[in-house]
């Protein structure tokens, strides 16, 4: 997908005389802080140079008409009719979700005629998912001359994606792409949805590395794991694991099932691991970061079973490569990618090394990209 791409399809696909608008909204990448988000825990995401791309323009009734130009696929509804879901296309529904879920706060929508492009791999785990709904949300509200804060946005996506699509996601992926700053990462306190930028010093790069392992988690066990992670909470007497401290765990892990008692372990330890983490990027010293990083991966490997042999096998190629302070999976898990912070000059190394010694034994390779943290949703001024 390009920007001229994506512009010349609206103008083939729609005879409207008004020039169209473009909007933007991020993919993100996590360094650290999985599966904490949904326990009122704490994350370290950055948005990343990765974006779903709006081109848009207002109508004067209530239709929606939507090409997915990745797709070469078409969604048309009425905003005054029922949405519903589709059965067999699911880039439509998180477009549908938003709709409704912007409806159900009260927004008064227009219809729209837009075209949907990007470049943010899709079942990677890096949230083409939330992009795609903040993406659509800001470019309504936009063209709709309706009015929402960017964290109020962010909830909005939440809601569409757990009680319309049926996903039981936490609030990170769209509060990052709502709120993502250049070069920084943020540490987001998903209770109270405070945050606080962290710098990502200059001399290290974010590498993103693709699996090739895709997944819809809809049809995985993330919502097996949320679940887990609810019945340990209950079992403390707390709503989630973010009000058990390590000490109180430890001295009543033995009242819980094995698997109940590493998901627990998992959060606890992480939420911990991910406010140190924090401290540690802030005082530009990398080499606790990367440690905490490697930790959190043979976490989410062994308490939270979320890797795969793929993923484990890129970060341990990752950690033979000098220069690369640490590698863990990212996103949810069972596929996707791997990330790592790495030293700039290592980059080439590092890229090498997975070229070389990656590849699967059925044949599947990975993609890696060089990223840079970025700005949350936008419009793209084209003056």
């Amino acid at each position: 997908m390009t920007f001229p791409q994506i512009f010349e399809t609206f103008r083939a696909k729609f005879s409207s005389r008004a020039a169209p608008r473009f909007f933007q909204a991020p993919g993100r990448v996590n360094l650290i802080g999985e599966h904490t988000d949904y326990n009122d825990g704490f994350v370290l995401p950055a948005a990343i140079d990765r974006q779903i791309v709006l081109a848009a323009t207002s109508r004067n009734d209530t239709q929606i008409n939507v090409y997915a130009l990745d797709f070469g696929q078409w969604d048309r509804f009425d905003l005054q009719k029922e949405i519903l879901p589709l059965p067999e296309n699911a880039w439509g529904n998180y477009v549908r979700a938003m709709v409704w879920s912007l409806l159900g706060e009260g927004c008064k929508l227009r219809g729209l005629d837009a075209v949907i492009g990007g470049n943010i791999p899709i079942g990677a785990g890096l949230s083409s998912s939330a992009a795609l709904e903040i993406a659509v949300g800001f470019t309504l509200l936009r063209m709709s001359d309706a009015k929402m804060d960017r964290s109020s946005l962010a909830k909005a996506a939440q809601k569409a994606e757990n009680d319309f699509v049926g996903m039981r996601c936490g609030i990170m992926d769209q509060f990052i792409a709502c709120l993502g700053q250049v070069d920084c990462a943020l540490l987001i306190d998903c209770r109270d949805l405070s945050y606080r930028a962290v710098p990502v010093p200059p001399r290290a790069s974010i590498v993103i590395v693709d699996s090739g392992v895709h997944r819809g988690l809809t049809d995985m066990e993330y919502n097996k794991r949320r679940a887990e992670c609810e019945s340990a909470a209950a079992h403390f007497g707390v709503c989630v694991l973010r009000d058990i401290d390590m000490e109180t765990f430890q001295t009543r892990a033995h009242e819980l099932s094995d698997s109940m008692r590493r998901r627990a372990h998992h959060v606890i330890s992480e939420n911990e691991r991910t406010l140190s983490a924090a401290e540690a990027l802030r005082g530009d010293d990398l080499a606790i970061f990367g440690k905490l990083m490697i930790d959190s991966h043979a976490s989410l490997r062994d308490d939270f079973e979320v890797s795969c042999p793929e993923l484990d096998s890129l970060v341990e190629i990752a950690m033979q490569v000098d220069g690369v302070y640490g590698a863990r999976l990212t996103g949810a898990g069972f596929g996707g990618c791997i990330v790592a912070l790495v030293e700039q000059q290592a980059t080439g190394k590092l890229i090498r090394a997975i070229e070389t010694n990656y590849p699967s034994a059925d044949g599947r390779y990975a993609t890696a990209y060089v990223c840079r943290a970025s700005e949350g949703v936008s419009e793209i001024k084209t003056e």
